[in-house]
């Protein structure tokens, strides 16, 4: 079985988004942007695992375009919790930069997919 550094990217931002929930929750008391963020986050690599086992190329397609989506929506969520002082600019930094590497290699995924439909 080859290596996915979609796949590693996506599991070790999950892991990171799980650890900066956890904090917000301990140290601000914030539960709610926490949970979405959480949710968001989580969510990409969930989703790139399923299209893993899709049952078409459409499917395929589908499920990474889902996971795009929540990539952008928790890039939103990054940007409100720096905007209101819960997240530092460096751990926004960290966060969002490889966020971003996650949208780019989304997006290429699915151009590559799409162009052998």
């Amino acid at each position: 079985m080859s290596k996915s550094i979609l796949k590693d990217k996506s599991y070790e931002f999950a892991i990171l988004i799980v650890r900066l929930s956890q904090k917000l929750i301990s140290e601000n008391k914030q539960y709610t942007l926490s949970k979405q963020l959480l949710r968001s986050g989580t969510a990409i690599g969930a989703l790139i695992r399923e299209a893993e086992f899709a049952q078409s190329k459409k499917d395929f397609i589908n499920k990474m375009s889902v996971s795009l989506k929540e990539a952008n929506e928790t890039l939103y969520w990054l940007d409100l919790l720096k905007d209101t002082d819960y997240l530092s600019i460096e751990a926004y930094k960290k966060h969002s930069n490889l966020n971003k590497e996650l949208v780019a290699m989304l997006v290429s995924s699915i151009k590559t997919s799409k162009s052998k439909v």
